[in-house]
């Protein structure tokens, strides 16, 4: 009987800690949630498959730490494009239209795609099977919210 009631509080809180998360951060924190997943997993993975292959040095570890950096930049200047042009759009009064946000989730999106594949990649050098069909899922995904976004890259 004891133990039972241990599952029935552990199970009230994840719902409580999962349901206080969504009132908070709504859909696009699990989006984020699910991205800083899927970055760590494609550390793990990635280093597994060097690891594997004899390939793993520190300063690959390192270039990959700073590639996920790089990728929080990102997603934070998407975040305050999105603040802003909420701003904008909702204080001028211009749209009859109430601007909440687009630039974030499509680039987090994005981001899910590119490190799912990545996954898939490390999966097959640590050596998985992976089924083609879930390949080309993964790019059709992608290749959506890169039409939905654009295609526009930046150089300087």
């Amino acid at each position: 009987m004891e133990n039972e009631n241990i599952f029935l509080i552990a199970k009230a809180v994840i719902v409580g800690c999962a349901g206080a998360f969504s009132a908070a951060f709504g859909w696009v924190g699990w989006l984020v949630l699910a991205w800083i997943a899927c970055m760590v997993v494609d550390y793990i993975t990635g280093s597994g498959a060097a690891c594997k292959n004899g390939e793993w040095s520190s300063a690959e570890a390192r270039a990959g730490i700073w590639h996920k950096a790089g990728m929080i930049a990102v997603v934070v200047v998407a975040a305050v494009a999105d603040a802003v042009l909420r701003i904008a759009v909702n204080t001028a009064s211009l749209l009859p239209m109430e601007y909440t946000m687009l630039i974030l989730p499509i680039v987090l999106m994005w981001y899910i795609f590119t490190e799912l594949g990545s996954i898939l990649e490390n999966a097959v050098a640590m050596g998985a099977e992976v089924p083609p069909f879930l390949v080309k899922l993964l790019a059709a995904a992608k290749d959506k919210v890169e039409d939905i976004g654009g295609k526009e890259t930046f150089s300087d």
